[in-house]
């Protein structure tokens, strides 16, 4: 069974957050959220988040998949952190995959992981960086990138994770489930 990380920073968007952590255990897949510090997340409409551990804790397991919430100021804020940039490296380094929705692909490209590489992003997030290969999609993969818009695009990109990781018809039976 697959083992995901889901970092969630301060002022991180609460859809896209709580989105794929639901899709994803729907899915059976062990999902871990983990804070920044100790303390509840403040998401970025207001609403508190409880993380089940501490990003510290959670590093010291491994993990198939990492996937960024985006939303502001949370995408900021793990930018700003070097534990995410490691990781971030590291996981990409072993050939897992790296997801970001909505502001958090500038998380990966801060990183370089998308330096000639297609990605989509909340519009302009993604254009500070030049060497991203920008697509308009609302989940777009590029070997074990995936990348997301927004909000309005996270159960997609969180059926896009299921499949990715469990197969198709582990994707088609959360997606009966959900009555799409």
């Amino acid at each position: 069974m697959a083992n995901v990380l889901v970092p969630l920073a301060q002022g991180c968007e609460e859809i896209e957050a709580v989105t794929v952590i639901d899709i994803l255990r729907r899915a059976g897949i062990t999902v871990v959220s983990a804070g920044l510090d100790d303390q509840p997340v403040r998401a970025s409409r207001g609403v508190t988040l409880v993380p089940d551990t501490t990003l510290d804790a959670a590093l010291q397991n491994s993990f198939d998949m990492i996937v960024l919430p985006g939303g502001q100021p949370g995408s900021n804020n793990l930018k700003a952190d070097p534990r995410i940039i490691t990781l971030l490296k590291n996981m990409a380094l072993q050939g897992k995959y790296v997801a970001a929705i909505c502001a958090a692909p500038s998380v990966l490209a801060t990183a370089g992981l998308l330096d000639g590489k297609h990605a989509t992003s909340y519009p302009g997030a993604l254009d500070p960086f030049p060497k991203v290969m920008q697509l308009p999609d609302a989940v777009t993969e590029d070997e074990m990138l995936i990348t997301s818009r927004g909000p309005g695009t996270a159960m997609d990109f969180a059926l896009t994770l299921v499949e990715r990781l469990e197969g198709k018809a582990k994707r088609q039976e959360v997606e009966a489930g959900l009555q799409r």
